[in-house]
């Protein structure tokens, strides 16, 4: 990461403040006085072009939190107390500056000192009244401004190093350097304030406060650098890369549509994750890790296996454990869910979807995959549960259809499984029988009837129903004479039966205008004739 070696530019800073020092300990001539303003200007040169290249790379890391927030914004948030730190820092210096030359050169007012050049300066080699402004009356420094500077400098670096993790605080070089030690020119321990300002001319002021700005700069790009490499840092390291298909449903149902993930992993084929697993649950919590099935993992894959017993909806739940490439153990849950259905086989006649009107009608309903329950309804008329089926029941006339629409209920969730569409009609017309004998045609007197008429269901109805005779028409041509008579309920008369024993060869009777009523209402039955023979 940044930071942790001397850099170029730090050794540069350094060799300057060498120079200077050199500088300082020799008689102040116009040479001198020139050399300082050379170094100065070579420091300022130096702080913006480090400005311009702190904006570069903070225009970096504003795009890479743009296109990744969620996991940029803690060091990016770090990166910008950084700069405030540094900016704040750094306009505290430059004020310092314009306000020794103000008072070295005797200038009126504060925005008149801050246009004015060093090399302009006319008091450049004055130091009692910048000595006094740094050190003021104390003996050790601290009753001037450099006291105010130090205080600044070292709550400044203690400010950045705590945007640093504390593992890598001890390795950031960040100079600033207030606590030395520092000697005079007798060897002696002096302050950082002593050794940096006492009896110091304003030239090597301006040129000390620019290096400090330098190095402000500096531990500002090294800061945003190393949280700019922390974003990768934890991020694994893969030498493996495949495609993997992950389907969102085990299981499709008729009319929905499969859908899966296609994506491309990377997995380390040399480090095996951690991964336990619980049947049967949404969440594995860490405190029943341990009593959780172990998966093994073959070169960095681990594979789950699990036994399509017992119908229904199956839900697991896990937990990965992995250790990431700064040591640490990360957590990842997992849960997924599936359906086991035993394998099924539906024969539906095209055209027999039909429901009776005035009648139960029984329907099976059957959903794969186990649910918990299902709800059908039905476009009009009701459907009930009744044992293992379902009866659809109340519809009514003047309707050609009716749907049924079935939703499934899978660990709490509905699905819609589906509808069918069902012809809705009448029940069909009964057959008219006398004594059991639906027959007619010729018969013989002996064969005469005794009379009960009643209504049977066609041949392949199987709705167990009943329908009673009302009422119908005799008719008959016994006796040369035509007869007809309405007769009320299901039995002929026992006149009308003494005058079909009378009845001649070639002579005839009808039962005619049969009518029935039965749970489909009133319904006329077909005609029944005779002749006699």
């Amino acid at each position: 990461m940044a930071g942790y070696k001397e850099t170029p530019r730090q050794k540069m800073i350094a060799m300057l403040y060498l120079i200077l020092t050199a500088l300082l300990a020799l008689n102040v001539s116009k040479q001198i006085l020139d050399a300082f303003i050379v170094v100065n200007e070579s420091m300022e040169t130096t702080n913006e072009n480090f400005s311009k290249k702190l904006e570069t790379t903070i225009s970096k890391f504003k795009i890479q939190y743009q296109l990744n927030p969620n996991k940029v914004g803690p060091f990016w948030e770090k990166a910008q107390k950084a700069h405030t730190l540094s900016k704040d820092l750094a306009a505290y210096i430059d004020s310092t500056k314009v306000a020794i030359i103000q008072l070295a050169d005797g200038i009126e007012t504060f925005k008149e000192a801050k246009g004015v050049k060093l090399k302009d300066v006319k008091r450049i080699d004055n130091y009692d009244r910048t000595t006094n402004y740094f050190i003021g009356r104390s003996q050790d420094g601290s009753g001037g401004e450099a006291r105010k500077l130090r205080d600044k400098m070292e709550g400044f670096k203690k400010r950045m190093l705590d945007l640093v993790d504390p593992k890598y605080r001890n390795v950031m070089k960040m100079g600033l350097d207030t606590q030395g030690p520092f000697y005079d020119l007798d060897g002696a321990k002096q302050p950082w304030e002593m050794h940096n300002f006492y009896r110091t001319i304003l030239a090597a002021d301006v040129t000390i406060l620019n290096k400090i700005k330098a190095e402000v700069y500096n531990a500002e790009f090294d800061v945003t650098n190393y949280l700019l490499s922390s974003i990768s840092a934890e991020d694994f390291k893969y030498d493996k890369i495949d495609a993997r298909v992950i389907p969102k449903s085990s299981y499709v149902f008729l009319g929905d549509e499969y859908q899966a993930e296609i994506v491309v992993a990377a997995y380390d084929t040399k480090a095996n994750p951690n991964v336990r697993y619980s049947q049967g649950i949404d969440s594995l919590t860490p405190a029943n890790y341990k009593n959780a099935t172990l998966l093994e993992a073959v070169n960095g894959v681990v594979t789950l296996k699990l036994p399509g017993s017992g119908e229904g909806l199956k839900k697991f739940a896990g937990i990965i454990k992995i250790v990431n490439p700064l040591g640490d153990t990360m957590t990842f849950h997992f849960k997924d869910e599936f359906i086991v259905a035993k394998p099924g086989l539906t024969i539906s006649p095209s055209k027999m979807n039909v429901f009776y009107i005035g009648v139960d009608n029984p329907v099976d309903i059957s959903v794969p995959g186990g649910p918990e329950r299902i709800a059908p309804t039905i476009s009009v008329g009701q459907i009930r549960p009744e044992g293992k089926q379902w009866i659809v029941s109340g519809l009514p006339n003047g309707i050609k259809e009716a749907i049924v629409s079935v939703n499934a209920i899978f660990s709490g969730k509905t699905k819609s499984m589906g509808s069918s569409t069902f012809r809705l009609k009448k029940i069909p017309i009964f057959n008219a029988l006398i004594d059991r004998n639906p027959e007619g045609g010729m018969i013989s007197r002996s064969d005469i009837p005794v009379g009960y008429i009643a209504a049977e269901k066609p041949v392949g109805f199987d709705f167990d129903l009943t329908y009673k005779v009302t009422g119908f028409v005799f008719v008959s041509d016994i006796d040369g004479n035509v007869i007809e008579r309405n007769v009320p309920g299901n039995r002929i008369p026992e006149d009308l039966l003494a005058k079909i024993k009378r009845a001649k060869k070639g002579n005839r009777i009808w039962i005619e205008n049969i009518m029935a009523i039965g749970p489909g209402g009133e319904q006329q039955l077909k005609n029944i004739s005779y002749k006699f023979r």
